[in-house]
């Protein structure tokens, strides 16, 4: 619970069996009511491993970053959740400060708080040249065409329920981060940003940085979405 709220905290996992364990261990269950795993495919023992630290798993049959998160949304609500957290299951994020991002939703009154790798702490190489180029260049056009300032697209989050009712979020792949920003400023919900470490992958391989053709696929997409959005709204829609 927080300030009487149940909390869940949804980790979209594939074969991340290395890590999943270790990233479980580290949260505050004193905080996170329902720790919800969403497998989406793995071919290890993800899920097995998820379930014997206790987390609820729930499987996402379609492939997808986002198609995770929405079936970890799905369970969530099933369990009356309030508030959401969404973090990776590689161990780059701190789980243990979801507390502070938290603090600053209820201190502000806000929507959304995305915890800001640019503006924290990476470990070296944690953050490829690639991924910091986008950040800049997506947070710039999002700045330029909504003027809502962003620094990054990190994964650790929380948001109300109201305010993820109010998204509507559809994307299943990995528009799904620029989604919920790009809507939030469009809806002009109330957001704000807050420095959090970040850390190479404890294990596993990257399904984005890992490669140069991943780095392009999730690149184009999120670009992708970020004109298609703008258009939309020149066109009326």
């Amino acid at each position: 619970m927080f300030e009487g709220k149940r909390v869940a905290l949804i980790i979209p996992a594939l074969d991340e069996a290395t890590t999943i364990g270790e990233v479980i261990a580290a949260v505050d269950r004193q905080l996170v009511d329902d720790l919800i795993v969403a497998d989406n495919g793995s071919s290890d023992q993800t899920a097995q491993i998820a379930s014997a630290a206790g987390a609820d798993v729930v499987v996402a049959r379609r492939r997808g970053y986002g198609s995770a998160c929405l079936a970890g949304i799905a369970r969530a609500r099933q369990h009356g959740a309030e508030l959401f957290a969404f973090l990776d299951a590689d161990g780059s994020d701190d789980p243990r400060e979801l507390g502070l991002l938290f603090e600053l939703l209820a201190a502000r009154s806000l929507d959304l708080v995305i915890g800001s790798r640019v503006l924290g702490t990476a470990e070296r190489g944690a953050l490829t040249p690639v991924q910091r180029f986008g950040n800049a260049l997506t947070c710039t056009l999002v700045r330029i065409f909504w003027g809502v300032r962003f620094t990054d697209l990190g994964p650790l989050r929380v948001i109300t329920g109201p305010a993820l009712d109010a998204l509507e979020m559809v994307d299943p792949d990995f528009g799904w981060t620029i989604e919920m920003q790009v809507k939030s400023a469009q809806r002009g919900l109330r957001v704000a940003e807050t420095a959090v470490s970040y850390r190479n992958r404890r294990g596993g391989r990257s399904k984005v940085s890992g490669s140069l053709r991943g780095s392009y696929l999730a690149g184009r997409k999120i670009l992708g979405y970020v004109f298609a959005a703008k258009f939309r709204e020149f066109a009326g829609r």
